[in-house]
């Protein structure tokens, strides 16, 4: 007998989504992984309890803001070419960033919440990263970074994909969009890979070090991962 209150089944996997119904799923992904993080972090609270909590100014909150969006734009990103190839590995690459992204975004939500701390910056996006390192470093009003690249704040977050980027990739698919997804997302992560390296210099905060450095290790492997990738498709 079919119950009253049974649900019809939605078909998540039609292969002509559109970004309406993408960006239905990504808002569903970020959703469930927020609550996910909360909890997460939460659980393992007693294990950083003797942090100073970070203030909203601080490079702790201000690395947690941006890069939750960041990461959620990872996650997009993913979901997209996910539409666009029925290329195995690159599906599975893609999966494997989304699913990885959207928890870690759900973490990041959770230490502002535990913290106190609003999700919303009081200050343009990358003003932490032009403050002082734990060492004393000299900064003026941008971050000079290895490669000679300066950040100054308010500006676009390193690694973010614009606006004309992801309007390609949407309208690009199979091998096309493989190549346009590999060479946005290695310049995504080593974006990535910058700020958790910045956060490093600025923060002693047990679980932000730990996550910033989980950043750098798995996503430089990724990023050598789709080097190869993106030579097999040229």
């Amino acid at each position: 007998m079919t119950s009253d209150n049974a649900q019809p089944t939605v078909d998540a996997h039609r292969p002509h989504a559109r970004r309406p119904v993408l960006r239905t799923i990504v808002v569903s992904v970020i959703v469930t992984a927020l609550f996910v993080g909360a909890v997460a972090f939460s659980a393992g609270r007693l294990s950083t309890i003797v942090d100073a909590t970070p203030d909203t100014s601080s490079a702790e909150a201000g690395f947690t803001r941006d890069m939750q969006e960041h990461h959620n734009q990872g996650v997009e990103l993913a979901l997209i070419v996910r539409d666009l190839t029925q290329d195995g590995p690159v599906r599975l690459l893609a999966y494997d960033i989304a699913t990885t992204q959207a928890k870690q975004s759900g973490q990041m939500s959770g230490w502002l919440a535990v913290w106190g701390l609003p999700q919303f910056a009081p200050e343009p996006s990358m003003t932490w990263m032009t403050r002082p390192t734990l060492a004393g470093a000299e900064h003026n009003a941008s971050h000079t970074t290895d490669s000679g690249a300066a950040h100054i704040a308010g500006e676009p977050m390193p690694g973010l994909a614009t606006t004309a980027q992801i309007a390609a990739l949407t309208a690009a698919s199979g091998v096309e969009a493989e190549r346009q997804f590999l060479v946005i997302m290695i310049a995504h992560h080593r974006g990535a890979i910058e700020m958790a390296e910045a956060v490093l210099d600025r923060s002693t905060n047990a679980t932000v070090q730990s996550f910033a450095t989980s950043v750098v290790l798995s996503q430089k492997s990724e990023i050598d991962l789709m080097t190869d990738m993106l030579a097999a498709r040229s």
